[in-house]
């Protein structure tokens, strides 16, 4: 986040736990809840959410009430909080925003304090699950990005790979099951304190404004038992640790081999690229049920996808280049 760099004692911490999830893929990790209030956890994610920016939330306190109230004071009243287990979140206050494509998406804003606390828990989790994560996922990573995912789709048009199937899951974020996340984060969280956190982040109240400038709450996170809060500071690697599964029952069940497919994917786009155009449009369709990756557990199965962009399409075209031109470019080279 920003140019900010980070501590020394917050580099050490998630280098010996990266280091530690990479050599033991089994691995599991107990006491974890009391590194999220350490001080220089909190004062590090402090700085990262002021260089955000970002609007209040539901209590409408912004950075500059803190910095008159006192960071440190601030900062050490949540630290206790969080050491004596009183530490609850507040509301989302919900608002939209307009999309490309005319619609609106909806975006959730934590307080600060929720913000802080959530950031400070991504700085301890994300070394481990970083460690997990198949190189195919390009999102929300540290060192990784959109062009360098569009790099590697565009690469794989010279070595067999001419035709992508592009699949834009919908309302991926909104429809993540609690219960299996859960459980993805428990195959390296084993801290009962750390999964309650983010049980309490999963289920947060939603607080909207209608236009006559009234306030309705709802929980319908907690009653549906799914969904995680776009804009949320964790909801990045929970989305990346959802989509693992998908990309793991992929592997798993053959469809790679099998189709002669390659994936890559970033936030809740996939994107096959196979020389099998049919079959693997057929099973970017159904979430891998049709093959049985649903049935296993492995991918985000029962997702919708918008059949429209369920389509196949030239990985030149994705990458902005003249196909025609990159289509001669492909032939003389194999054919030299």
């Amino acid at each position: 986040m920003g140019n900010l760099s980070t501590p020394k004692s917050v580099q050490k911490l998630q280098k010996a736990l990266h280091a530690k999830a990479k050599a033991e893929a089994g691995y599991r990790f107990y006491a974890m809840y009391d590194k999220i209030s350490r001080e220089d956890i909190l004062v590090h994610a402090y700085a990262q959410c002021r260089s955000n920016k970002g609007a209040p939330g539901v209590d409408g306190q912004e950075f500059a009430d803190i910095e008159a109230y006192g960071v440190q004071r601030w900062l050490g009243e949540l630290a206790l909080a969080l050491r004596q287990e009183t530490y609850r979140p507040a509301p989302i206050r919900r608002v939209f925003i307009p999309k490309a494509n005319g619609k609106l998406r909806p975006l959730g804003i934590s307080t600060l304090r929720d913000r802080v606390c959530m950031t400070a828990a991504m700085l301890v989790l994300e070394p481990i699950f970083e460690a997990d994560l198949p190189s195919e996922q390009y999102a929300y990573r540290p060192g990784r990005n959109a062009q360098q995912a569009v790099v590697e789709v565009e690469a794989l048009m010279f070595r067999g790979h001419p035709e992508v199937v592009d699949a834009d899951l919908a309302d991926y974020f909104g429809s993540i099951p609690h219960a299996e996340l859960l459980k993805s984060v428990a195959r390296r969280i084993v801290d009962r304190r750390v999964l309650h956190l983010i049980k309490m982040w999963l289920e947060c109240s939603v607080e909207e404004t209608d236009d006559r400038g009234r306030k309705k709450r709802t929980t319908e996170a907690r009653d549906n038992r799914r969904g995680i809060p776009q804009g949320a500071p964790i909801s990045p690697l929970l989305a990346n640790l959802y989509m693992r599964r998908f990309v793991l029952g992929w592997k798993m069940l053959g469809l790679e081999r099998s189709l002669g497919s390659r994936i890559v994917t970033y936030a809740d786009d996939r994107v096959p690229r196979t020389h099998r155009r049919k079959e693997v449009r057929c099973c970017a369709r159904d979430g891998g049920r049709s093959s049985g990756a649903g049935r296993q557990g492995q991918a985000p199965n029962h997702r919708k996808l918008r059949r429209s962009r369920a389509v196949v399409v030239s990985v030149a075209e994705k990458a902005g280049h003249d196909p025609v031109r990159c289509g001669s470019e492909r032939r003389a080279k194999a054919n030299r």
